[in-house]
């Protein structure tokens, strides 16, 4: 299978890659190769690749920046998305498109499932919402999936090349305490995990939204706990309240994804939370 990849050197993007290239033809493509508001360049790319299937890992994701910059937030998270979706329906590739938890507001306590109705608090996660449903409405057949506290081994440009692992981690060597908020809650995720998860949707006929986390959830101070327990790090670890460090930008405070439309199709193929950092920690050990 020819498998064309938007964000070939992303975070989510570079494992995806390196797991589709053992069995398929990938055309890993980045920022150089492609502006993704150009739709006359992805038109001349499609005609020149004929793909099979178009991935899109691509998005303005840095929260702050995309309240200061609605209209490129909006260009790239929605319009890009949506002539991706119509160019696949005119053509006959399938469509793959990476969503977020951030759809949510996370007024709840119960895991959200890929029915719920999305209520964002900033435009990150309005301009992410309004993608897919511009995507789906472009074409029905196209996948969304939902990913959520992604972390993996290669570099997440977007906090500095540190991931939430990375960074406790570093934190604990530089300063010997780490506070960490106990009142936020998320399924973090290995992106190799959903890296295996695509190479498994690959040959289905699943279409619409997904919800593709890691199974389980914790805090984010479960989380760091997790991470220097594993490690046997030593730190003073303390809990905090999101009050403690205000944001700039509202965020769900619960991030937690079910991943029904996996298990009612037997393709779920995500670990527990708990199984794939220690799989990440003993990569970056060796």
């Amino acid at each position: 299978m020819k498998v064309m990849l938007l964000g070939a050197n992303g975070q989510l993007g570079s494992d995806i890659a390196d797991t589709l290239k053992v069995d398929h033809q990938v055309i890993a493509l980045t920022h150089s190769d492609l502006d993704v508001t150009d739709a006359k360049r992805l038109d001349e790319l499609l005609t020149e690749h004929k793909p099979d299937v178009l991935i899109n890992t691509t998005a303005y994701h840095q929260v702050e920046l995309c309240e200061q910059n609605p209209e490129t937030a909006y260009a790239i998270n929605a319009i890009a998305p949506a002539e991706m979706a119509t160019q696949c329906r005119e053509r006959g590739i399938r469509f793959m498109h990476f969503s977020t938890d951030y759809v949510f507001d996370g007024n709840t306590a119960i895991p959200y499932l890929e029915t719920d109705i999305p209520k964002p608090l900033n435009v990150y996660g309005a301009s992410k919402w309004k993608g897919e449903q511009d995507v789906l409405n472009a074409n029905p057949d196209a996948m969304v999936i939902r990913v959520s506290g992604l972390y993996g081994s290669h570099p997440c440009r977007a906090k500095n090349g540190l991931n939430f692992v990375q960074t406790m981690l570093k934190l604990a060597r530089e300063r010997g305490s780490v506070k960490v908020v106990a009142d936020e809650f998320v399924s973090p995720t290995y992106t190799r995990n959903i890296a295996q998860q695509v190479y498994a949707l690959l040959d289905s006929n699943v279409k619409g939204i997904i919800h593709a986390t890691s199974t389980g959830y914790c805090s984010w101070y479960e989380f760091a706990r997790e991470i220097f327990d594993y490690t046997k790090t030593p730190v003073e670890l303390s809990k905090a309240n999101s009050d403690d460090f205000p944001a700039k930008v509202p965020r769900p405070k619960y991030s937690v994804l079910e991943n029904h439309v996996l298990d009612a199709h037997l393709l779920n193929r995500m670990e527990h939370w708990k199984v794939a950092l220690h799989q990440y920690l003993d990569e970056i050990k060796e």
